[in-house]
């Protein structure tokens, strides 16, 4: 089994946070999108995964740093790891098919800014498996329709009427995905562009118009991580299933001076608490200092220094240094506030 990661994008929406790190290596409880969302997939498939291909943007952002990250998450599942570059923003489909020497055999796509959690087998009697979640308002999604059988047998993007109410996800399963490579290659051969870019759907539809049997895939939770609030509330979902499944968060090493920590909270390494209540809900990365604070439902990344602080809601970046009683922010890396 193969993963295939696009990840090429900036992440527009999540500014200032992705100016200076990809928005897939942004931590979510402790760990970054991309590798909580690698984890879970290949726990899922429960089957040995061969290669991890991610295809990413220009190397001046997603440099050797992120190179090395992506390739230790490969050898943490006993897989190898592809590299790939898309120079261009021209879709989904495009960005698959910059990893076109890695598309062969059973695999899954996965686009990086989500996090999910499930536990399904897959249909052994689908080509093809779409991961969707049911949703409140369909018709601000890209929805499937379904036969008699269950089988997806069309995608519908934001339907102004009534489809379903199953949103894709991002998320798809191929028993064989050489034949979306050649359905993609025909795309990008007779330039069919949706929206003025090549995408993914173009090259299902072709499987399905040839007879492919496409499933949908179930999941429970289903967590995004487009913009500063969704990003928080999605810290604060993980944190609460990690602190469910029994997973110590708070690492042992953490200087606590006059302070309280109420969970779930994750608290990385050398980080320094005086006089400040932290929780519930916040993350704080490793080299972290808080004095004469309280925090709540909120993420701080790395060596920022917070001082005389009331944060609720709260997304602040690496290396900040915040004095002050603001409550709703977004402050982004080697940021200043006195």
């Amino acid at each position: 089994m193969k993963i295939i990661v696009p990840m090429a994008g900036r992440g527009s929406r999540l500014r200032p946070h992705t100016l200076t790190v990809p928005k897939p290596l942004i931590p979510i409880a402790g760990k970054s999108i991309v590798h909580r969302l690698v984890e879970d997939i290949a726990k899922i498939l429960k089957e040995p995964i061969e290669e991890v291909a991610f295809v990413l943007g220009d190397e001046a952002f997603f440099g050797d740093d992120v190179v090395a990250s992506l390739t230790d998450l490969a050898k943490g599942l006993g897989a190898k790891a592809s590299i790939y570059r898309q120079d261009q923003p021209l879709g989904t489909g495009h960005a698959i098919m910059c990893a076109k020497d890695s598309l062969s055999g059973p695999a899954v796509i996965a686009y990086a800014d989500t996090l999910i959690r499930a536990d399904f087998e897959l249909d052994p009697s689908a080509d093809a498996v779409i991961w969707v979640k049911q949703v409140d308002q369909p018709e601000a999604f890209g929805v499937v329709k379904l036969n008699q059988n269950n089988e997806i047998i069309e995608l519908v993007e934001k339907p102004k009427e009534f489809v379903s109410d199953l949103a894709v996800i991002g998320i798809y399963y191929f028993k064989e995905i050489g034949v979306l490579r050649n359905e993609l290659q025909n795309v990008l051969d007779n330039n069919i562009k949706n929206g003025g870019e090549y995408q993914i759907n173009d090259g299902i539809k072709a499987m399905m118009a040839n007879g492919k049997v496409f499933k949908t895939g179930s999941v429970d939770e289903w967590m995004d991580c487009g913009n500063k609030d969704v990003t928080v509330e999605t810290n604060t979902r993980m944190l609460g299933f990690l602190h469910n499944d029994g997973e110590h968060l708070v690492d042992y090493g953490v200087t606590l001076e006059n302070s309280t920590i109420i969970p779930p909270c994750y608290i990385g390494e050398n980080v320094v608490l005086k006089n400040t209540t932290i929780g519930p809900n916040v993350s704080l990365g490793n080299g972290c200092h808080v004095t004469d604070s309280t925090i709540k439902n909120s993420l701080i990344q790395t060596y920022s220094q917070i001082k005389n602080a009331d944060l609720d809601n709260a997304m602040i970046g690496n290396h900040v240094s915040y004095d002050g009683k603001f409550t709703s922010i977004s402050i982004g890396d080697y940021a200043v506030l006195e």
